[in-house]
């Protein structure tokens, strides 16, 4: 796991970019990854752990509405998790992760290990759904892996330049 984050935080420094995120079944797992590389201060803003539908509506400024429509856990909120966390850092990249690392909140439409993660950049917000296989934290690991992959990869694409 190290070798993917040494390799994000050099591009990150080496493009002047910053992120911040929003995490809730990895429990900030994320943002302790990304702050255990030396020179991280360059990088990482912001991490906000909003682990109930209340902090994430009223934290993110994320419309409870939307909760009470989607699911806290659902592409809807991840995207705007990574959208607001970016703004409210005035980062150049936001991530969001929400999801259900387990034992328990699965539900028929949302088994355990429904993650959904976001990137938010300045030009455009990817969301993709995950099913992650495992334990709890097999689960959180997992999740983190994917997002750092997907943040590498808008780096790489200069969607954010």
């Amino acid at each position: 796991m190290n070798r993917i984050v040494v390799s994000l935080s050099r591009i990150l420094i080496d493009r002047g970019k910053t992120v911040a995120v929003a995490e809730s079944c990895t429990g900030g797992l994320l943002a302790n990854l990304l702050t255990n590389i030396p020179g991280s201060s360059r990088y990482f803003l912001l991490g906000i752990i909003p682990y109930n539908s209340r902090l994430k509506a009223s934290l993110l400024k994320i419309p409870a509405l939307l909760i009470k429509r989607y699911g806290a856990v659902s592409m809807q909120v991840s995207k705007l998790m990574a959208q607001n966390v970016k703004r409210i850092a005035s980062a150049d990249c936001g991530i969001g992760i929400t999801g259900i690392a387990g034992p328990l909140g699965n539900t028929p439409t949302k088994p355990i290990g429904t993650v959904f993660i976001s990137v938010a950049t300045k030009r455009k917000v990817i969301s993709r759904r995950f099913h992650f296989l495992g334990n709890r934290l097999e689960i959180k690991r997992k999740a983190v892996l994917k997002a750092i992959a997907m943040l590498k990869e808008s780096l790489l694409k200069k969607e954010i330049n």
